[in-house]
């Protein structure tokens, strides 16, 4: 079903080969050195599953981690979560209008954020930085630990140069599309290794910016403690259709919008509950009143990790309808299928690129990408049937017990312990200090 555990085992022989030495075992990461270490996200961190999974993998083994993160409303500047110090330098407002405006919010945080892993690596050394993009330049603000020789991750979670030109309206032959390119390629080379959201982009990354051996792809994954089958809370009587997520053009809500209109007067007891903050908002908002849909569709603001589990746990039907027809969205992954397989509630997904590669017939329901009547058949067929919901259900918990963070984590624990190693091996190797000794005796 999933080609992932091949390449994972492709790729760990190609580390051996490339100088990777003595990669930790499970049971030599229990007895290893706690570390310090830095997370740096131009995002939310209480809504950012991605950093928040390697955080709480690494405060599990005894790590010491910062993020450095933006402040979302109400925020503190300083909190502790879960036993991480979480930093929220800066606020943010997603009304970016263009470029400029969204460029020069990211080069105020970039600015700040650089200043602040400087000092505080000056004062207590990190052994680790670990920097989130988008954009891929933040990864020079490791730059300070960098010279002290400390091993600087990239987290590629969304590639850039297609990002851009999806949410800005850009063409691939664009001049500032090529320029993205270059800042891709000089952020990967500044890098000591590349981490990619998933294979396909993996497959793009190594063809245009890094050696193969210099980048992991590692999925997002469903956190294992928030993301679990549990009795639902809701009123049996409604039935709930959920999307939560961010409001870009290329998620395709006004499709599922369409759709939900479509079949609204045969499912009289249905919702479609969407929770989310994004661009397209004002716009979808208005389709679904000039449909005649208020009260059937809801529009509801973002919420932490934990609450929108327990929400999600309650919906009876998700639907993750991306436009296949944009370059980024058809290869964008989207943890929210994931996360909803875990939870036991079944998916209608657009046939993209990646949900075809990672998913099949049997684990979600697919519908082809921007068809209203497609979508909307796909929801009355599953609404009428609930055994058919519940195989679905089924196959995708059997799913993600075969693609778990609790074993895939081990292989980032294997990445980040030997570039850490192979940093401090020159100052504590023995047989270094000896071979002093005996030159200075001679």
């Amino acid at each position: 079903m999933d080609a992932e555990p091949n390449r994972l085992a492709a790729r760990t022989s190609s580390r051996l080969k490339l100088g990777y030495r003595r990669l930790p075992t499970v049971e030599t990461e229990r007895r290893r050195e706690p570390m310090r270490v830095c997370m740096l996200t131009y995002s939310f961190y209480q809504y950012d599953t991605r950093v928040q999974q390697y955080v709480n993998a690494l405060r599990k083994r005894g790590d010491t981690v910062d993020v450095i993160a933006l402040r979302a409303e109400g925020q503190s500047k300083f909190e502790i979560v879960d036993g991480a110090n979480i930093y929220g330098i800066q606020p943010r407002v997603r009304d970016e209008r263009g470029p400029l405006a969204y460029l020069l919010r990211v080069a105020r945080f970039f600015f700040h954020s650089a200043l602040m892993i400087s000092q505080r690596h000056v004062a207590n050394p990190y052994q680790l930085i670990h920097i989130h993009s988008v954009p891929d330049f933040l990864v020079f603000a490791g730059l300070i630990p960098k010279l002290y020789g400390v091993p600087v991750i990239l987290d590629i979670h969304d590639i850039l140069p297609e990002f851009y030109s999806t949410k800005f309206d850009a063409a691939p032959d664009s001049l500032v599309f090529k320029l993205l390119l270059l800042v891709e390629r000089a952020s990967a080379r500044f890098a000591t290794h590349v981490i990619i959201a998933n294979h396909l982009w993996h497959e793009r990354l190594i063809s245009r910016s890094v050696r193969a051996g210099k980048c992991t792809p590692i999925r997002n994954y469903p956190d294992p403690g928030t993301f679990v089958v549990r009795p639902k809370e809701g009123s049996n009587e409604k039935f709930i259709v959920m999307y939560p997520g961010t409001l870009n053009s290329h998620q395709g809500l006004d499709i599922a919008i369409k759709a939900f209109a479509r079949i609204k007067d045969q499912l009289p007891a249905a919702e479609f509950h969407v929770y989310g903050e994004g661009p397209m908002k004002t716009q979808l908002v208005a389709l679904a009143a000039g449909l005649g849909l208020n009260g059937s569709v809801s529009f509801k603001d973002l919420v932490p990790v934990g609450q929108i589990a327990r929400l999600m746990a309650d919906s009876d039907l998700a639907v993750v309808p991306k436009r296949a027809s944009s370059p980024f969205g058809t290869e964008a992954a989207s943890t929210k299928v994931f996360e909803f397989l875990a939870l036991g509630v079944p998916v209608i997904v657009s046939r993209t690129k990646i949900d075809s590669f990672y998913f099949n017939d049997s684990t979600v329901k697919f519908f082809e990408s921007e068809d209203v009547e497609d979508l909307a058949q796909c929801m009355l067929k599953l609404a009428f049937d609930p055994l058919l919901r519940s195989w679905f259900a089924r196959n995708g918990l059997e799913y993600t017990q075969q693609n778990s963070w609790d074993v895939k984590q081990h292989d980032y624990f294997r990445l980040v312990d030997s570039m850490v190693e192979e940093n401090v091996r020159p100052r504590h190797d023995p047989s270094s200090n000896s071979a002093k000794q005996e030159a200075k005796s001679a």
